[in-house]
């Protein structure tokens, strides 16, 4: 049981681009889970059971870097043979001084429990997110391979920001969740 594919566009059957649809991974996701789960196959063949933990293992991780647009952005480069450069340092000193101060925020707003600065950091970090991904589509659609592994290197760089503040909200609701339990 082998998963025939090209790469991972080609397994989830969607076209080789950056813009994708959530809800189409995730419903081919599913589609694939069930064809090549390991409880669906003959658990006393463990060859066959090997090689669908493998292919488990390779849908996942096919999902996993389609779904984020940092990822996406980096595997598409590596298709293009242009993801030799995704490593180096951030140069933009104007990116990385509001990056760093967003950090900051970040961190003070999640030791401070402060949910209203936490909520004001979400809407700033998706409308960065969404201005390096246009960036990256314009400069991959156009070849422009230096400005598309910067896009992609401060794509990562929001994208975890992006999850860290999603953590905080978490954290910190749960911790006032918590406090409203001692008064019930």
């Amino acid at each position: 049981m082998s998963t025939p594919f090209e790469n991972y566009f080609t397994l989830f059957e969607q076209p080789i681009q950056f813009e994708l649809s959530q809800s189409d991974l995730d419903q081919k996701l599913r589609q694939l889970q069930k064809q090549y789960h390991p409880d669906y196959v003959n658990q006393e063949d463990i060859k066959a059971q090997r090689a669908a933990e493998q292919a488990s293992a390779v849908i996942n991780q096919a999902y996993q870097t389609l779904s984020h647009p940092d990822s996406r952005a980096a595997y598409l480069l590596t298709l293009a043979d242009q993801g030799q450069n995704l490593d180096r340092s951030i140069a933009d000193l104007e990116f990385l001084d509001d990056a760093m101060q967003l950090r900051i925020d970040l961190d003070d707003a999640i030791n401070t429990n402060d949910t209203t600065t936490l909520t004001a950091l979400k809407p700033q970090i998706d409308a960065r997110l969404q201005a390096q991904s246009k960036r990256f589509l314009l400069s991959y659609e156009a070849s422009d391979w230096e400005t598309a592994i910067d896009a992609t290197q401060k794509l990562k760089f929001l994208v975890k920001l992006a999850a860290d503040v999603t953590r905080g909200l978490d954290t910190v609701a749960s911790l006032q969740s918590d406090d409203d339990d001692l008064y019930v």
